[in-house]
């Protein structure tokens, strides 16, 4: 169920008065500054005149790519050609207005345009500059393209995703991507408690191939002392019995977490099979991870001849851990999705309006909110080039006629102004 209500915040939202330049495009630069607007940071989102990779990514309503209006809300949005010099002033001119710039160009090219971070650091010494790469800013790979699904697969991600007896498969979403938006989020907000210390402002260096690696530490120490390469599982555990996928007789997919003793008494007494916890071969961790196929199979049995609901009520009444895979179509179902408001219905100036996931986490005093959806492409080119710049109509026209900066098409600007 969708909600209309957006939280009140008790306070000034917990980013208010922070400012963030966004040159990032595709996914991890700009899942970073939506985090950071989220919870009120002001983000001006740079676009070349042809708009942002994601807006031609994904699904289309009426012409809007909805995973657009996602990444790009809460956003000011303008169009300015980083590659003319005059565009490159442009954003030294900004830099001087902000706190933080996000970008995710390959390791070089804001140099190249004399925008690296002793240049700009030059101009506002406090600059915090979030760099998002495939391989990093330095080392031998550093001018490698990264892309997420293929730094995933060099940070070892990849190799343990999917069923043993198939090639390594991909979560349906931009996954390592997602994590190292999170990771530069994180960074972002350290840089900013050093520069309130210090007045200092640094370089914030996330490398997806790095933000994948760091998930895997569970098995770092493993290789190193043991020489064990972990591999892939599917939806099983090979250390952690019971705790896989089973299908009940209508055709749902169950995942059941009974590994530990608790739960795995409560898992024998709702199959009413309490002599299990009584057989050798069952009755500690270490032994039912020796016969995990036995113990396994006995629980698809048990599943497999009932319909969910009956493995549901059975489950549920002994408190076992346990889920059915939801789809999307069950997520906008449920209702403890609708009780805490995870679905929004957010105001979207071509559609009216647009659902999307609310921000997490939630801040009891200073929550996120959602105050629009991505728009049109340059929709406040001129009102922020005249309110940060001081920007005369002249000048403005000026950039326009060269290409420099360009006017939203058909838009509705978010805070008023000429368009």
């Amino acid at each position: 169920m969708i909600s209309d209500r957006n939280p009140e915040p008790a306070a000034p939202h917990a980013m208010a008065g922070v400012k963030v330049l966004e040159l990032g495009t595709t996914i991890a630069g700009p899942f970073c500054a939506r985090l950071l607007a989220d919870f009120g940071a002001d983000v001006i989102k740079v676009e070349p005149a042809e708009g942002d990779p994601s807006r031609v990514s994904g699904k289309r309503f009426k012409d809007k790519p909805l995973y657009a209006a996602s990444l790009m809300r809460n956003k000011r949005l303008i169009v300015v050609d980083l590659r003319k010099p005059e565009g490159q002033d442009l954003i030294r001119r900004l830099v001087g207005r902000v706190d933080v710039l996000v970008e995710n160009f390959r390791p070089g090219t804001l140099e190249k345009w004399n925008l690296g971070y002793d240049a700009l650091s030059a101009i506002n010494p406090g600059l915090i500059l979030v760099r998002v790469s495939g391989y990093g800013q330095s080392g031998p790979y550093s001018q490698r393209p990264g892309y997420g699904v293929v730094c995933e697969a060099v940070g070892g991600l990849r190799h343990i995703t999917g069923d043993p007896d198939r090639p390594p498969a991909r979560a349906n979403i931009g996954l390592t991507d997602c994590i190292t938006g999170l990771y530069a989020a994180f960074g972002t907000m350290m840089a900013l408690r050093h520069r309130d210390l210090t007045g200092r402002g640094q370089v914030v260096d996330t490398a997806l191939y790095e933000c994948a690696f760091s998930f895997m530490d569970a098995h770092i120490a493993a290789y190193e002392k043991l020489g064990y390469v972990v591999g892939r599982e599917g939806a099983g555990h090979s250390g952690s019995v019971v705790n896989n996928l089973f299908r009940t007789r209508d055709g749902d997919y169950v995942h059941i977490q009974g590994s530990q003793t608790n739960s795995f008494r409560r898992l024998c007494l709702a199959m009413g099979r309490a002599e299990i916890l009584e057989d050798s071969r069952f009755n500690t961790r270490f032994e039912r991870v020796k016969h995990a196929a036995q113990m396994d199979a006995m629980v698809q049995d048990w599943v497999g001849a009932r319909d969910y609901a009956e493995v549901e009520r059975a489950l549920g009444a002994e408190d076992v851990v346990f889920t059915r895979i939801y789809t999307m179509a069950d997520i906008f179902r449920d209702s403890h999705f609708a009780e805490r408001a995870m679905i929004r219905s957010v105001p979207d100036e071509q559609l009216g309006s647009i659902a999307m996931a609310a921000p997490v986490p939630r801040l009891s005093v200073t929550p996120g909110d959602i105050r629009h959806s991505g728009g049109c492409i340059g929709r406040d080119t001129a009102v922020v080039l005249r309110e940060e710049l001081g920007m005369t109509e002249e000048e403005l026209d000026r950039l326009i006629s060269q290409g420099v900066v360009a006017l939203a098409a058909d838009p509705t600007p978010a805070t008023g102004g000429r368009t």
